[in-house]
């Protein structure tokens, strides 16, 4: 109870008005959403896919140089799972697979294109830093 005499309403859990999320409580399941969308390999399939249109496994695999095939398979299936791409199969011979994003995965495009864009611009300046804080200690 507050100072008023007014209960705060819980913000995770079953007792949650709906649409009322804090990243900042602990139970909230908006945080395992901002870890997702942390994921480096998350943010970059999503940025590929904004940027590239609808790719095929094969292609989204060589966009991200890097990525294994384990850790692509499992981002894509968690962001599907979150409903932030789709996963199209066509029966053919082989059967393709094509991801595209959703409107929901759109809307993220935006922020992950400038997120890579500013660590592109700025990689000289936090590679100096890390630099001078490395040689301080």
């Amino acid at each position: 109870m507050g100072t008023t005499g007014s209960v705060e309403a819980p913000l995770s859990g079953e007792g949650r008005p709906p649409g009322r999320y804090d990243a900042f409580q602990q139970g909230c399941p908006s945080r395992r959403l901002i870890e997702t969308l942390g994921d480096k390999w998350a943010s970059l399939v999503i940025v590929a896919l904004g940027l590239r249109g609808p790719l095929r496994y094969s292609e989204l695999a060589a966009q991200i140089a890097g990525v294994s095939q384990k850790m692509l398979t499992q981002t894509v299936r968690g962001l599907e799972r979150d409903g932030l791409l789709t996963r199209t199969v066509t029966p053919s011979v082989p059967v393709r697979v094509d991801y595209e994003l959703t409107p929901l995965g759109r809307s993220l495009l935006e922020v992950l294109a400038h997120l890579k864009e500013w660590a592109e611009e700025h990689m000289a300046e936090i590679e100096t830093a890390r630099a001078a804080h490395d040689a301080a200690r």
